[in-house]
């Protein structure tokens, strides 16, 4: 018999015995809550519980490695998580402190078929969540989400006996020697690491050094309060000092880590941002270049250079654009056979023989390091510079509820086509597709779109748009998308604007 999860609030003497879970923490592939607002310690139990059930419910072999990002609370909500795992007979296999590649390289390492890392990813403190997978390189998506959401609200946890613990110690150093391989410099760089003081901090400079890259640091030391800002390179926040310190120093580019190191942003020697799907366009010309007639996987918010570019063209390479999200983007990656993903926020998923197929962010730094290498005479600015040119908005998000985003972007998606399908103009241009899979990406007769989707964590929309021609034209045509998204009451303030 099921027992659906009873009601408790914080601060009362049931907050410290039953569990308390917002069953909108659920995300599309990810579990994310404001701790302890939306869940409590019990809530992290039933979800470990919760999580067990579903392995043995699939038949998984019942052993899982689990980790914890450097915040002050992590590991409280990791022995939590652990708890209910063992109450549901799995072996926990614990790796300590760790950043979300390193549980991923963990399950190869241990031979863990299943993963779980406690991590608040980029966001700032206050949020907690875990990522987690069967099926390596994989993460939940929306179905197994689901289906864990139902066991965990449910009640339909189911205790065997089993369960157990042991710490492995090493995995760091060995996830380390990984990375690193037999690779040494041989040109000079001096690059700066910028680390917001999060989880990165343990890994990167070591990292950088071990291959032969001079540091200059940037906020490298481990500090959970964060003190100068939350460590996240898609924020113009962290992207501003990076460039600050790399014209203070005169550093060939800096690098910089979110708060569990799945991501990387990039700042040139010229202390020009490139966004990672722009980066990722300069990537997938060194490596088609290696390995010819390549796929890439791109998010429906990357850059139509994946498609347009010339070098790209003539390298046999085939475009994908597909969902963004880290776990649809690294099942898409595996299905298809793709050399790589690149998805807008930084996510980069490299697939045999350069990597394993998950969003390691130290994986990709040794990697742009490893092309500057085969580009000895190229600045990270000269291959900015040598892209076809593109106008871009930034990531944008106008707030709505995460109760009503799906509804509402429903609504402008048939909008957006109806108004394609009656030949209607964006930005005076005609509408040459609506590609829908992930909302919708409106691509006008020259190559220039505009994206409107619901962001998959956060009770917002998600607004980008990019003009092959002008910045006139991009703004036009976030001018017609946005008119076709205020028809909608509910949406609200955007968080930027260009």
């Amino acid at each position: 018999m099921t027992r659906p999860l009873p009601t408790c609030t914080p601060n009362t003497w049931e907050f410290l015995r039953d569990a308390m879970i917002a069953p909108t923490g659920f995300r599309e592939y990810d579990a994310r809550w404001k701790y302890p607002d939306e869940i409590n310690l019990p809530g992290m139990t039933a979800l470990g519980l919760g999580l067990g059930t579903q392995m043995q419910r699939r038949g998984i072999r019942p052993e899982i490695a689990v980790g914890n990002d450097y915040r002050d609370y992590s590991l409280a909500i990791k022995q939590a998580l652990i708890i209910g795992l063992m109450q549901a007979g799995i072996r926990v296999r614990d790796i300590g402190p760790a950043l979300s590649p390193m549980a991923y390289f963990a399950q190869f390492h241990l031979d863990a078929p299943a993963v779980a890392m406690v991590t608040a990813s980029h966001n700032p403190n206050g949020w907690t969540g875990v990522k987690m997978g069967f099926e390596r390189p994989l993460t939940h998506g929306p179905d197994e989400m689901a289906e864990l959401r139902d066991i965990v609200l449910n009640g339909e946890g189911e205790p065997r006996e089993g369960g157990s613990y042991e710490f492995v110690d090493g995995v760091r150093e060995a996830y380390l020697d990984d990375l690193v391989g037999d690779f040494k410099m041989s040109r000079k760089l001096r690059v700066v690491c910028a680390t917001g003081n999060g989880t990165a901090a343990a890994f990167a400079p070591e990292l950088f050094e071990r291959i032969g890259v001079e540091v200059i640091p940037s906020h490298n030391e481990l500090d959970y309060t964060f003190p100068h800002y939350n460590p996240n390179p898609e924020a113009m926040e962290m992207l501003h000092d990076m460039a600050d310190s790399v014209r203070a120093t005169g550093a060939d580019f800096a690098l910089g880590f979110d708060g569990d190191g799945d991501r990387c942003g990039v700042v040139d020697d010229e202390g020009e941002e490139i966004f990672a799907d722009k980066m990722g366009v300069i990537m997938a010309r060194d490596l088609s270049g290696i390995y010819p007639n390549s796929t890439f996987v791109a998010d429906v918010k990357s850059t139509g250079l994946f498609a347009s570019d010339p070098e790209l063209q003539k390298n046999g390479v085939t475009a994908d654009y597909w969902k963004t999200g880290h776990s649809h983007m690294k099942r898409r990656v595996k299905e298809i056979g793709a050399l790589a993903g690149f998805e807008k926020s930084g996510h980069y998923f490299l697939a045999e023989p350069i990597g394993r197929g998950y969003d390691c962010g130290m994986r990709v730094a040794v990697e742009i390091c490893k092309l500057m290498d085969r580009n000895p005479d190229a600045s990270m600015s000269d291959l900015r510079r040598a892209l076809p040119q593109t106008w871009s908005t930034p990531t944008m998000s106008p707030w709505c509820a995460d109760t009503e985003k799906y509804e509402v972007l429903d609504r402008i998606v048939a909008r957006l086509v109806a108004k394609a399908e009656a030949g209607e103009r964006i930005a005076g241009r005609p509408v040459k597709e609506v590609v829908t899979v992930n909302g919708a990406r409106v691509i006008l007769d020259n190559g220039s779109w505009g994206l409107v989707r619901a962001s998959s964590n956060t009770p917002n929309l998600v607004v980008v748009c990019e003009s092959s021609e002008s910045e006139a034209e991009m703004r036009a045509i976030f001018a017609d998308l946005d008119t076709v998204i205020r028809t909608e009451p509910s949406v609200g303030d955007y968080d930027q604007r260009i």
